[in-house]
């Protein structure tokens, strides 16, 4: 553990987040990735009504919203046994964006709640063919047109896209710049162009979105014009940090799987964790995992504290980008344990190797990350990143 001091409702909570993924989730990988990710609509609803009843439905959202009030630390603490799970089946658990707090009350009452307690999916519709981890490229506009918006563009790897009730778009405005749109699904204008398939198989697709003289009301905006990039600087924090410790689980599950076999496996003679070659990628893979998690906790208690936004937020960039490079190096090694049988879909290091490579992409690049964090440096001061 780290220095983090957890109280007894803390532990109780990671007790109960531990339970449902051992007993709910970890039991329906295999069917799930047979299946290509999805699963039978009665499964997915004994999910959703397992995490309703262990309150594990939006963690991070206040109670009067219908979630659950978590600070970061909670908010790590309950992810780092969802990140257990392969196939991303901790999906199913009711949640949304948190920009959506931002909302007018009555868009609370219309998108927030319903998601909340798992009755509509929210997606976000943000990267395009021309702005992924720069978000400044995006071409996606919205005019003013008497008491409405017309907004055209087209939205890339909109996760949830193609089961949203609605969609959070980031359009442009002329004189306000960036800005947060809530779009109806079944809005005219909007439509699915493709539906790309990707390395790892998904509760939901990714797919291609476009908009075409899509009119929205005037109160389709949310959180204020011009306010999406704020928004979604808090929104990034709490996204990187999600992945950070999405991947210090996953480490934690294959060191855990990897040395249960390396520990009953004989070859030459030996136990395969009495040959150095693959003892110490073990031992090299426990150092990672537990230097990220440290870190994670560490950046999640600085969040609670009320610390300076932007130094969390660099230390959040650092956390994920640590903790995404060392879970698929961790991953590629458990293959290697696991040799041939590594290589099989129904082995818990293969399909983590095909998921946790999207870690270094998602939610800005590796590269981003470091851009960030040089960036800090130079501006907050080392002390101020690394300590």
């Amino acid at each position: 553990m780290s220095l983090v001091r957890l109280t007894a409702e803390q532990v109780e909570l990671r007790e109960r987040a531990r339970a449902f993924v051992d007993d709910v989730l970890i039991p329906r990988e295999e069917a799930a990735e047979r299946a290509g990710g999805r699963l039978p609509e009665q499964d997915v609803q004994e999910i959703m009504k397992a995490a309703v009843a262990a309150r594990l439905n939006g963690g991070r959202h206040a109670p009067e919203h219908g979630g659950q009030g978590w600070s970061a630390v909670d908010y790590v603490l309950v992810h780092e046994q969802f990140g257990r799970n392969t196939n991303g089946l901790w999906w199913w658990v009711p949640d949304a964006y948190n920009v959506l707090a931002a909302g007018t009350p009555e868009q609370v009452d219309r998108y927030l709640r319903p998601a909340l307690k798992g009755d509509a999916w929210i997606s976000y519709a943000v990267t395009e063919e021309h702005a992924g981890s720069d978000p400044s490229g995006i071409a996606t506009t919205a005019v003013p047109d008497g008491d409405e918006w017309i907004l055209n563009g087209e939205k890339w790897f909109v996760t949830s896209g193609d089961v949203a009730a609605a969609h959070i778009v980031v359009a442009v405005v002329e004189g306000h710049g960036p800005t947060l749109f809530i779009v109806d699904a079944d809005t005219e204008g909007v439509e699915f162009v493709d539906e790309p398939l990707f390395t790892h198989t998904f509760p939901h697709g990714h797919p291609t979105v476009r908009l075409t003289d899509v009119r929205v009301p005037g109160d389709a905006v949310l959180g204020g014009l011009g306010q999406a990039d704020a928004l979604q600087q808090s929104w990034f924090v709490e996204e990187r940090l999600g992945i950070a410790v999405h991947c210090v689980a996953a480490m934690g599950r294959l060191l855990e799987e990897a040395v249960a076999w390396a520990g009953t496996r004989e070859q030459g003679g030996a136990r395969l964790i009495d040959h150095q070659g693959v003892a110490f990628p073990l031992a090299d893979s426990a150092a990672d995992a537990t230097a990220a998690r440290l870190l994670v906790y560490e950046v999640a208690a600085l969040a609670d504290s009320g610390a300076d936004r932007k130094i969390v937020h660099a230390k959040a960039s650092v956390a994920k980008l640590f903790a995404s490079e060392a879970a698929y190096r961790c991953a590629d090694r458990a293959v290697q344990t696991f040799g041939g049988r590594g290589y099989i879909r129904t082995n818990v290091a293969e399909r983590f190797l095909r998921e946790l490579r999207v870690d270094r992409i998602w939610e800005g690049t590796s590269e981003i990350q470091r851009l960030i964090i040089s960036r800090s440096l130079e501006r907050r001061g080392v002390r101020q990143v690394i300590a």
